[in-house]
């Protein structure tokens, strides 16, 4: 059996790495083997002589590498009991641990956890390097599929010191890989790229070989998990090179298909066309080669080149008859009739529908032959989506009702969440608004359960998570605030409004004698004051932080928010009872707006106008900030939004003696100044001072009267790596030290090796950096520049974090005076926000846009003289600063004054 082991060895390489790669990682609870699964080993295991034992092993084999996974799982255990009849407790261990990969794929992770630490428990009373390497391997993956990333990570050191004593180079290589997908997953991007960079140095001083090859495949496709594409791209292109240098078509066919989906996760949808379109010729298998077609399918589709994606129909229906039964088989009708419901929907040729429900069925019919529940579950909800798109509503219900079922039975949450959004939408139809709201809670719980799983999400999940996660959060927010509505005696008109979200079934359906006081324009404004609603409220308001949250965590590829943050509301109770919070939300068919004042239960207030137009007022407001542009445009556009956010509630805000306005912004907002909105006569930053926070909790907020003001400030005067000048820096750094006692480093001496020294040994409260930045809502694009590098965002916020480790004092109050938001982009603020809260520091000034150098410094200097002379009060300060320019004529302009925005801790 050595040969087999050997050979096999391989294939286990990079198992944690695949597993990861292409599926969804779930945290969930292990649930038992089928029933059906044990009773078949039974009848078939008795007396099965010991020689047969390898023939199961390579049966087994066969059948995992077909998708069979659960006759895999027979055979693995069938040979199971047979090498322990005959005593071969090496060769059982083998087994288990095979059969402990078949049943994770089958996703039945108790049995899955029994078979390997049976087969660790064999490994220690008769150890084999070889096989204790392996077992420890598929422990790894085992503890990263159930949510144990940091049991993975050791695991995976483990067996990385086994495959060194046994002179393995290719089982180390592999560990170190699957090493910095755990450490990625714990948020320590240092630490992974620092392994992946040996792993890469280790990889390229190796001869060219198809182990080699493999090698770099996999490394890209890690490099694509944990967002870096550019490095992905390099990567796979060295895979590639190897591949066609050695000329095997399998390895050039599976490496184009994922430069494709690289390409395409790049935004450069043409190559990545090309790719799948190589793929496709260079496959020698039917499969490889409709993954590859499959792929050119869907991006068609997406680009919306409808014509192009028919021409490819028949030749994926003649690869679909040829394939033998498997889940990949399965998985692959199901992709194919998913492409199909969207271009149908799209070109709107119904007489599609009955072939894509004979595909669906059919791939029901065997996965159930296969006793896959999981590709079962897939294919019923698939076929119920395509219900729900042709309006027919209770078999839609029933067909997801049965794929529900399933999914939770195996504890497939992240296909249970899917099943649950496409009931609400369902029952929303139906008319079942209280069911519709309950399965669409239970959506979000699942969704809340996995948050952390949706950072190693497959690249295409994550690509589409506004189109595929943020909706059921929004509708759900919908659903709680309309239901928050009927208290106020709408009656039950008011729910007709309420439809399919994703489907695009928004519209106020109400009759308006069924509305007290009606008024019939778009800008009738509903302000609601009810303790009954709270709960509602609340509810909303937690769901949109989570949406927020999990926004920022699909960004970042980790979590966000530290375990010691402060509720927002304690804080304007207990720290600041002159401050109001502010938390719009853009829902479909109009902007909501829940308000916390202090002492007073939640309200909301809301304004009948589309999402469209939200967004198309709020950039066109964005682009008015350009001096050069019309002033009266800019202001009719300030006071709309104005009248959104703030004309409900001003009597509110005077009444209850308000300063300060926190403002919880969402999509599109947060590229716009709040301080610059005007009521027709002043600005906001006149009546009150501004701060921004990107969720509803801060970190251990503290007045800056309780610090002593010291700062390392850095940044650049001269033009480097392709940036200009910033001539006005050497002044403003200049008066920032005379106001408070500063560290400097200028030009040459702002590297970043000397930032993380300085970071590390210096307790200031203080950081300033002056340098050129970027915020974006890619990462890639998100970065700072220093005098060597560009440091990308994950790179700033790990180095600024650096100081918790030697728990000194948190930086307080992080700014960045010459950043700008991505032109174009927007949810280019999102980099901003998760900045603010990645980064440690309690709050963060920065600038939406790149402004005159002059009026940067001159902005910063006040800022200063009124945080070290005044109450310490971070936006009160910012707030004089603007005031200030605001009153010199060449800088009256928000363009000079209003880019400025305080994120974080304002007090």
């Amino acid at each position: 059996m050595k040969w087999l082991k050997k050979g096999y060895s391989k294939r286990i390489l990079f198992l944690g790495l695949v597993l990861l790669t292409f599926l969804v990682v779930k945290l969930v609870t292990p649930v038992t083997a089928q029933p059906q699964l044990k009773e078949r080993v039974k009848e078939n295991s008795q007396n099965i002589p010991v020689t047969e034992a390898s023939t199961l092993l390579i049966q087994g084999k066969t059948n995992y590498d077909a998708g069979r996974f659960t006759e895999a799982a027979i055979a693995w255990e069938q040979a199971v009991q047979a090498y322990q009849q005959a005593g071969d407790s090496i060769n059982q261990a083998l087994s288990l641990n095979y059969l402990c990969l078949a049943y994770q794929d089958l996703g039945q992770w108790e049995p899955a956890t029994a078979a390997i630490n049976q087969s660790l428990n064999l490994l220690q009373t008769q150890p084999d390097l070889g096989i204790l390497a392996q077992a420890l391997n598929t422990q790894g993956s085992l503890f990263l599929a159930t949510g144990k990333n940091e049991r993975a990570l050791k695991t995976w050191q483990e067996a990385e010191k086994i495959y060194t004593q046994a002179g393995d180079e290719k089982g180390v290589l592999g560990s170190k890989i699957n090493q910095a997908q755990a450490l990625q997953s714990l948020g320590m991007f240092q630490r992974a790229q620092r392994i992946l960079e040996q792993a890469q140095r280790q990889l390229q001083a190796q001869p060219d070989s198809l182990v080699k090859a493999t090698g770099w495949h996999n490394l890209g496709l890690v490099w694509q998990t944990i967002g870096n594409l550019q490095q992905s791209q390099q990567v796979l292109e060295k895979s590639l090179a190897i591949a066609q240098k050695l000329n095997s078509q399998r390895d050039i066919s599976t490496t184009l298909v994922s430069l494709g989906n690289t390409a395409r996760g790049l935004g450069e949808t043409a190559l990545a066309l090309q790719y799948y379109q190589q793929a496709t010729e260079a496959a020698t298998n039917p499969l490889s080669q409709l993954e590859a077609q499959l792929n050119h399918f869907k991006l068609l589709i997406h680009l919306e080149e409808f014509t192009k994606a028919q021409t490819i129909i028949p030749a994926i229906q003649a690869k679909l008859i040829d394939l033998p039964l498997s889940r990949d088989a399965i998985y692959a009708q199901v992709n194919f009739a998913t492409s199909l419901i969207e271009l149908s929907s799209a070109i709107n040729q119904q007489p599609t529908t009955k072939t894509i429900a004979q595909l669906l069925a059919q791939a029901v019919q065997q996965a159930n032959i296969l006793k896959d529940q999981r590709a079962e579950s897939l294919a019923l909800g698939n076929l119920g989506k395509l219900y729900e798109q042709t309006e027919q509503w209770r078999e839609a219900q029933n067909l997801t009702e049965q794929a529900l079922a399933l999914a939770q039975s195996i504890n497939a949450g992240d296909l249970a969440y899917q099943w649950q959004w496409q009931l609400t939408r369902v029952l929303t139809n139906k008319g079942e608004i209280t069911n519709a709201i309950a399965a669409n809670q239970q959506a979000f719980n699942i969704l809340q359960s996995l948050r952390r799983d949706l950072i190693a999400m497959s690249p295409e999940v994550r690509f589409s998570f506004q189109e595929k996660i943020e909706p059921i959060y929004r509708n759900l927010v919908s659903l709680l605030l309309q239901e928050a509505g009927e208290t106020r005696g709408y009656g039950d008109g008011e729910m007709e409004r309420w439809g399919d979200g994703e489907m695009g079934r928004w519209g106020d359906k109400r009759d308006k004698k069924d509305i007290p006081n009606s008024q019939t324009t778009n800008n009738k404004q509903q302000i609601t004051n009810n303790k009954q609603q709270t709960t509602n409220l609340k509810q909303a308001r937690k769901v949109i932080e989570s949406l927020q949250l999990a926004e920022l965590e699909n960004f970042f590829r980790t979590p966000c928010l530290d375990a010691k943050a402060e509720e927002i509301d304690n804080i304007i109770e207990k720290g600041d009872r002159t401050a109001a919070v502010i938390y719009p939300i853009i829902l479909p068919d109009r902007l909501a707006v829940i308000l916390s004042l202090p002492g007073q239960s939640l309200s909301q207030y809301s304004t009948n106008v589309p999402q469209a137009e939200v967004e198309d007022i709020v950039t066109r407001l964005r682009q008015s900030m350009n001096p050069a542009l019309s002033n009266k445009q800019r202001l009719k556009l300030s006071q709309k939004v104005y009248d959104w956010l703030i004309r409900p509630i001003q009597q509110q805000l005077k009444a209850g003696s308000i300063k300060t306005l926190v403002f919880v912004l969402d999509g599109v907002l947060r590229n716009v100044p709040m301080a610059a909105l005007h009521d027709g006569q002043q600005y906001l930053i006149e009546n009150y001072s501004v701060a921004l926070t990107p969720t509803l909790q801060l970190l251990e907020p503290r007045s800056l009267q309780q610090v002593q003001l010291q700062s390392l400030t850095a940044g650049l005067t001269e033009a480097r790596l392709g940036f200009s000048a910033l001539p006005a820096v050497a002044e403003e750094v200049k008066q920032i030290s005379e106001k408070i006692p500063s560290e400097v480093l200028l030009n040459a001496q702002f590297t970043r090796a000397n930032l993380e020294s300085q970071i590390q040994s210096l307790s200031v409260p203080i950081v300033h950096l002056a340098t050129h930045g970027q915020f974006s809502s890619k990462p890639e694009e998100t970065f700072l520049l220093t005098w060597d590098e560009r440091l990308d965002i994950n790179s700033l916020s790990e180095l600024l974090r650096t100081r918790e480790e030697t728990n000194a004092e948190p930086i307080e109050l992080l700014v960045l005076s010459a950043c700008q938001t991505a032109n174009g982009d927007k949810r280019a603020a999102l980099g901003l926000a998760g900045l603010a809260l990645r980064s440690g520091a309690r709050s963060t000034l920065a600038t939406l846009w790149t402004v005159n150098d002059q009026s940067t410094a001159k902005t910063m200097v006040e800022f200063y003289s009124h945080l070290s002379q005044g109450n310490g009060n971070r936006a009160e300060a910012l707030r004089q600063a603007q005031l200030s320019l605001l009153k010199q004529k060449p800088y009256r302009h928000p363009y000079y004054w209003a880019p400025f925005v305080l994120v974080g801790n304002w007090l």
